[in-house]
């Protein structure tokens, strides 16, 4: 009963002056609903990130050459110190030989050879494509779903053919409906003309954080596959490779594979000074990007639980403010017998109360600010009951925290000094 009357005193007091409240309140509600929304943002993009790479395979191995005296494997998927030269280079020979080993536990293997970035169609109608060379495999490796025709095959490889399998995005803005398959589409890469034949449509999947009317990481562009061998004759290649994919059979344990890959070849760089292989699984790279993204998180709401702390120090010094107020009254309640103890909680009950209605404030806003930040990422989300309630109980710990020197400081007032203020 005792605590109640405290939370009514304390309602009342925020009742008549509500500026004032509203102002204390503020930087809790900045700190709360900055936390929450950074929470629901960042889980949302943990989320298509982690779907997306899903989407590629979890028995993929990706395979890549790392630079000699890196601690961190994760350090070839970034791009070595020094670019690697042709000679550091793992051959076509050396990854047949490596498939015709490990057979029958491997699936398909994915190879890439970028062109570059150019423009498909002609006149009026040109859209923005990155052309890359890839093999027969790249289509498992990379889970791409053909939607007609058929993907790059091992015959267009082989005969290097200027084949081209196009997204379905592509095939609606060269012929608006029409069928694409067999008609040719002329590429234009820094000057040079090329004119392909669509074998094949796939369905374009945007990667990447997705930005409304600006595609992933604000492009548009879609991918144009050609096979990796025509690829070669258009960028001049040697035909090695930095880096290629490997799909396991479900029943391969990928620990023991991913040995089997270093058994090959490290004696195969054993010589090479500058460079050596790695092979990281999938589900490795996916925990990496997973830490990455949640250390992201943790150091932005960080930087915004900073506001908190400016919250908590408002609520101080408008505690200290209401003290000074009401000395006479702290002084005529002392005189009629209020014990210290009484004191000191009503002041600590209206501290919580005025950051609990914050937090609460903070947390609405932040569920709405999450919601719409999580809905330009095409994946809406809220943040989860128990951040809520987390949120909340911290912003009553801060009025506590906040709150008890002001409210010890009315505590230990002389009832007689405090009558006398004027």
């Amino acid at each position: 009963m005792f605590l109640w009357e405290n939370v009514k005193l304390a309602l009342e007091g925020l009742r008549a002056n509500k500026m004032r409240s509203l102002l204390t309140m503020l930087g809790i509600i900045i700190g709360i609903s900055a936390v929450i929304a950074i929470v629901t943002v960042g889980g949302a993009m943990t989320d298509v990130v982690t779907e997306q790479m899903h989407s590629i395979g979890a028995n993929n191995i990706q395979v890549t050459l790392h630079p000699r005296g890196g601690t961190d494997l994760t350090v070839g998927f970034g791009g070595a110190p020094t670019a690697p030269l042709e000679s550091d280079l793992m051959t076509d020979e050396m990854i047949e030989r490596f498939r015709d080993l490990h057979h029958p536990q491997i699936t398909a293997m994915g190879l890439t050879r970028p062109v570059g970035n150019g423009w498909a169609g002609e006149g009026q109608v040109l859209v923005n494509v990155s052309v890359v060379g890839v093999n027969a495999g790249f289509g498992q490796t990379n889970n791409i779903n053909m939607l007609g025709g058929r993907f790059i095959s091992e015959a267009d490889v082989l005969s290097r053919r200027y084949t081209a399998t196009i997204s379905n995005y592509l095939a609606e803005e060269l012929f608006e409906g029409a069928d694409p398959l067999g008609q040719e589409i002329r590429i234009n890469i820094g000057g040079d003309t090329d004119v392909f034949m669509v074998v094949g449509v796939y369905e374009h999947v945007a990667m990447g954080l997705p930005i409304p009317g600006m595609g992933a990481f604000g492009s548009d562009r879609t991918d144009f596959y050609i096979p990796i061998t025509t690829a070669n004759l258009l960028t001049r290649s040697g035909g090695g490779h930095q880096s290629f994919v490997v799909m396991v059979e479900p029943d391969v344990e990928i620990s023991s594979f991913v040995r089997h890959i270093l058994d090959f070849f490290s004696p195969l760089y054993s010589y090479n000074p500058r460079f050596t292989v790695a092979a990281l699984p999938m589900d490795t790279i996916l925990g990496v990007t997973e830490t990455i993204m949640d250390t992201l998180a943790i150091a932005v709401a960080v930087i915004a639980g900073i506001s908190l702390v400016v919250g908590g120090v408002g609520v101080m010094n408008i505690m200290l403010v209401s003290v000074t107020e009401r000395t006479r009254e702290i002084g005529t309640r002392k005189a009629l017998g209020a014990r210290s103890s009484a004191i000191r909680v009503q002041f600590v009950v209206e501290a919580v109360i005025i950051c609990a209605i914050g937090g609460i404030l903070g947390v609405v806003l932040g569920m709405v600010l999450g919601y719409f930040g999580s809905l330009l990422l095409e994946n809406p989300s809220l943040p989860s009951v128990s951040i809520i309630f987390i949120a909340v109980g911290f912003s009553m710990l801060i009025g506590l925290f906040f709150g008890y020197y002001p409210a010890n400081k009315a505590a230990k007032l002389d009832p007689i000094e405090a009558l006398r203020y004027e």
